[in-house]
């Protein structure tokens, strides 16, 4: 037929397409189509190349096997590194939850002691030459230029009667109910670690054990104290009276530690009607100048024959203000107004670089401990941002002149004059709930 057939065209096209198609299954497919491998491993051109890429790699195999070894090692820097970093900041996170812990339990450190002793020297050197039966006194901190100075007599021989720059004394309401954030059980207190983490800062240069703070046994003291207004019952004084706040005028004793502790004889004689006696001598002064040297020493000397002449006086209170960074104030809210918190200061006469201080004798350590711990404990129950905690250092700090003696800082030199005297109220009151009644609750006997 003229020009062929043109079915038999189509069924040639079709016969090679479908040719084509099996080829290229062939070529990609594996396994059953094949004997072999996949069928374009067995083409000329794949096997002269896979040759001479083997061939290549064998002609230069220590290349091949120190590229290995340093790209090992290459990883294994980068895994220690990627380990280190979150090992650190595992590490950030640990110190992050242990902040925020103290902060939740309450700042419990102490910046700057009442006194920094010098551990190669344990007394202080004195002027004269000491009376033998007379143990010298601890060291005293090292003294602050900038507070204000005034200019006494060295050592004046009467007191002064205090100036009140309060008219009216801000009276903390009597029905004011507990509010404690910690738990205070019988049974968690008896938990030594949470009583130390709570309640006791121990300085490193001294120890306590779990013998000399036991809660229990610091709560079965009694320490009420039946009124009596025709004798003092209480003492306070300063070891250093120069103590000074942000706002202080210069050379205005209003505005020192002095005029805190009137303002604290005012609350304590008109709303709770103690007598005291607010000792004003500058212990800290010294022809003039500020000197606090031996301020521990002239307080003890001068008021162990007041305590003798006063056989009431049966509290003696050494009331200071602490020393901290400029950037840091210690002060919460109380009643509405701005309130520095305290801290409690006890010496427990023994360092652990010369074991028990024959030299400062106290046979009321355990007493101090325990009226310190059931006035801290009133602030736990009462007012629980007020406290600080106990601090307790190496040295006696003229606290052995009664059993009911305490060293109080009051704020620090970062808190106004107002803060300050706003905390002689609450403390005012804790004081005077302890010596109404037994901190278990019972009633002191009349």
């Amino acid at each position: 037929m003229k020009g062929g057939d043109p079915v038999s065209g189509l069924q040639k096209a079709v016969c090679l397409f479908l040719s084509v198609c099996f080829v290229a299954v062939l070529v990609i497919t594996p396994g059953p189509f094949w004997p072999g491998e996949n069928i374009y491993r067995q083409f000329p051109l794949y096997c002269f190349l896979e040759d001479s890429a083997l061939g290549q790699q064998q002609k230069d195999q220590e290349t091949y096997q120190l590229l290995m070894e340093n790209n090992g090692e290459y990883l294994g820097k980068e895994i220690r590194k990627e380990n280190q970093i979150k090992d650190q900041n595992k590490d950030q996170i640990k110190d992050q939850n242990k902040d925020q812990i103290k902060d939740q339990n309450k700042d419990y450190t102490v910046d700057e002691p009442v006194e920094t002793p010098n551990p190669t020297e344990p007394t202080e050197a004195p002027t004269e030459t000491p009376n033998p039966t007379e143990p010298a006194e601890e060291p005293t901190e090292t003294p602050n230029p900038t507070e204000p100075t005034k200019k006494p007599a060295e050592m004046p021989e009467s007191t002064e009667k205090p100036k009140k720059d309060h008219k009216e004394v801000a009276s903390v309401s009597a029905d004011i109910k507990p509010a404690p954030v910690l738990d205070l059980s019988p049974e968690i207190l008896a938990d030594q670690d949470y009583l130390m983490n709570h309640f006791f800062i121990v300085d490193e240069g001294t120890t306590a054990d779990a013998v000399q703070l036991n809660a229990a046994s610091f709560l079965r003291e009694d320490f009420s104290l039946k009124k009596d207004q025709n004798v003092p019952q209480i003492l306070i004084y300063h070891s250093h009276s120069q103590e000074a706040f942000a706002d202080s005028r210069e050379g205005m004793e209003e505005d020192t530690i002095l005029g805190v502790g009137d303002y604290l004889t005012e609350i304590l004689t008109e709303q709770y009607e103690y007598q005291v006696l607010h000792v004003r001598e500058a212990f800290d002064m010294k022809s003039g100048e500020l000197d606090r040297s031996k301020a521990y020493d002239y307080a003890r000397e001068y008021l162990e024959p007041v305590l003798a002449e006063n056989e009431n006086i049966q509290v003696v209170i050494d009331l200071h203000r602490d020393g901290v960074p400029e950037d840091r104030k210690l002060v919460t809210e109380i009643n509405g107004k701005p309130t520095a918190q305290i801290l409690f200061y006890n010496g427990l006469s023994y360092t652990n670089q010369s074991g028990s201080l024959e030299y400062l004798p106290n046979p009321y350590i355990q007493d101090n401990l325990a009226f310190s711990f059931q006035l801290e404990y009133e602030a736990a129950e009462y007012y629980p941002d007020f406290y600080r905690g106990i601090y307790l250092a190496g040295y006696r700090y003229n606290l052995h002149m009664r059993p009911r003696s305490i060293l109080l800082e009051a704020g620090a030199q970062t808190n106004t004059v107002q803060e300050v005297k706003n905390a002689m109220e609450p403390f005012a009151d804790i004081l005077n709930r302890v010596l109404e009644k037994n901190i278990t609750g019972n009633k002191k006997s009349e």
